[in-house]
């Protein structure tokens, strides 16, 4: 619940507490979960945004090195609303869609982004036995306030037609299809 949120002021200084700096070899690392499910999905050239790209967008960094166009988006860091007004053929969200205020708003705008056929790379921490929950870690963090399974995946797919796939633990891809139906493998 909204009142349990911490105030923008707090959370922004939370944030600045993580080490995001992009050419950080262990932050590298982690974010490659993410980068090498995605990249070979993805055509050479391809347009993309970091939705969510924190105080140093370490994988904006990587991807462009690799070749691809990118924008940044971080309703702290980097605000301008502009970018999402544009059609992208890929979007990453990494250790972003748990501090999600309103999910289901978050997930319409990255929908209304992707371009058909278009990927989207979430990370986040799926919780696989919601009887867990008390004992979680995820939860501790006070800026984290939206908690995922991968039935609430399989959800959020539904919502959008997109396809869904969990290619290693806490990594979903999602594809936008022009179907009414999802897969999942």
């Amino acid at each position: 619940p909204r009142q349990f949120h911490l105030s923008p002021e707090l959370e922004k200084t939370r944030y600045r507490e993580h080490n995001n700096h992009p050419y950080d070899p262990k932050y590298r690392k982690f974010l490659s979960k993410l980068y090498d499910e995605l990249v070979p999905h993805l055509t050479s050239g391809s347009k993309g945004i970091d939705y969510g790209s924190g105080t140093g967008p370490a994988l904006v960094t990587m991807l462009e090195e690799t070749g691809f166009e990118m924008q940044t988006y971080d309703l702290f860091f980097q605000p301008d609303r502009s970018v999402l007004s544009k059609p992208y053929h890929f979007i990453t969200c990494t250790e972003t869609a748990e501090h999600f205020a309103n999910p289901k708003l978050e997930f319409q705008t990255l929908d209304s982004m992707l371009e058909p056929g278009g990927w989207v790379g979430i990370m986040t921490s799926i919780l696989k036995d919601t009887t867990q929950f008390p004992c979680w870690h995820y939860h501790r963090d006070p800026t984290h306030i939206a908690f995922y399974s991968e039935r609430t995946m399989h959800f959020i797919a539904g919502m959008f037609h997109w396809e869904i796939f969990f290619p290693r633990e806490n990594i979903v891809l999602f594809q936008k299809t022009n179907r009414g139906t999802h897969t999942t493998t």
